[in-house]
């Protein structure tokens, strides 16, 4: 991935840094003992230096054959450390041929297999360098060489794991961007000129009656049906768990019912959206069935603020007859609990309100408020 290249870049540069550290040192020590064998140590490690800076840049190439290679070599020029500097090794202070360079696979192996793989290459390389220390006689053992290469593999390997996860997260964001961009355009094409006449077929099916009732019928169903394919995901679809209240709102669309949803994801919790859209076809039940076949009603769907807090705002309002005054505390009385129960009820459990307003003649509008985090 794109994230990677800096790291891979970042190990090279180290690589060649610590091969000009371990060939210094081995001038400043005359070669120890065998200079030959220590040279040669030297060149192979210049050798694979140039080897992993042009494989390693390659993304084909990072493979675990590879990364096993870079482990085995690396160990092979340390472990000939004890020959090249024969008697030398126990001196205070004394290095080993390679030097710092044997964190190079230890760093590879974190940036291609995270944490883990970083300290299973951290423990090869130190058990490698604990054991020559222990070969050495009269010199204290020490782990500082291995307590840094095991936070060296497990650090960097955690960092490029979080830089791995932040690209894809941000791909993910602009292909969901560039999505909802498009599904937008489309929607304002489709909004210009199918939709509205699916809608003009509707109202004059429903005028002329008969057969053309039918094609009218037949063109509302097709309507709600193409207003929910571009109004977004499915409910659920979403990264947070959050439900979008559009989606079941637009399948209670049909003839005589028409709804309208904001341009932009209306979340609320799945819970919550399954009571509010039960709450709704109770109100399109009531309309149907005291309203008569002519009724039409409107969905409303919007998001807002009230008294500081975000809710969602949905109103159900129709072209009846509307109620008169009262008509609602009788039907609680006489044990009808619609509104009460199906309505209120279920809207006053997310921690919200609804509110009914009816004037004969006129129709009747429901309202109901919720917080966007019941």
């Amino acid at each position: 991935m794109g994230i990677e290249g800096p790291f891979w870049r970042a190990i090279a540069v180290y690589r060649v840094a610590s091969l000009v550290y371990a060939a210094v040192l081995l001038a400043q020590n005359r070669g120890y003992e065998h200079p030959a064998a220590g040279w040669t140590v030297i060149g192979v490690m210049t050798l694979w230096t140039a080897g992993t800076a042009w494989a390693y840049a390659v993304p084909a190439l990072r493979r675990w054959p590879l990364l096993g290679l870079d482990l085995l070599i690396t160990l092979g020029c340390l472990l000939a450390s004890p020959y090249v500097e024969g008697a030398r090794q126990s001196e205070p202070g004394t290095l080993p041929v390679p030097a710092t360079w044997i964190a190079g696979p230890v760093l590879a192996w974190a940036v291609h297999g995270g944490r883990r793989a970083g300290a299973v290459a951290a423990a090869a390389v130190a058990g490698g360098d604990l054991w020559l220390r222990l070969r050495a006689p009269g010199v204290p053992l020490q782990v500082n060489g291995a307590v840094l290469l095991f936070l060296a593999g497990v650090v960097v390997g955690h960092v490029a794991r979080l830089a791995r996860q932040a690209e894809e997260r941000m791909q993910r964001a602009v292909e969901m961007e560039a999505a909802q961009r498009e599904r937008e355009r489309l929607a304002r094409d489709i909004h210009d000129s199918v939709l509205q006449v699916l809608a003009l077929v509707q109202r004059r099916g429903q005028r002329l009656g008969g057969e053309a009732a039918e094609l009218g019928r037949l063109a509302g169903e097709q309507e709600a049906a193409l207003r929910q394919l571009v109004a977004g995901p499915a409910a659920g679809g979403h990264p947070s768990g959050l439900t979008d209240l559009r989606s079941p709102l637009l399948r209670l669309a049909g003839p005589g019912v028409t709804v309208s949803t904001p341009a932009t994801p209306v979340l609320l919790t799945a819970e919550a959206a399954r009571e509010v859209t039960a709450a709704v076809k109770a109100a399109l039940d009531n309309v149907r069935a005291h309203c008569g076949e002519g009724a039409r009603a409107w969905v409303l769907a919007e998001e807002g603020e009230e008294e500081g807090k975000s809710v969602v705002t949905v109103s159900v309002r129709d072209d009846g007859p509307g109620m008169p005054a009262g008509r609602l505390a009788e039907a609680r009385a006489e044990g009808r609990l619609g509104v009460a129960e199906s309505i209120r009820g279920r809207i006053a459990r997310l921690g919200g309100h609804a509110t009914v307003t009816a004037v004969p003649g006129q129709g009747t509008e429901i309202e109901l408020t919720l917080p966007t985090r019941p």
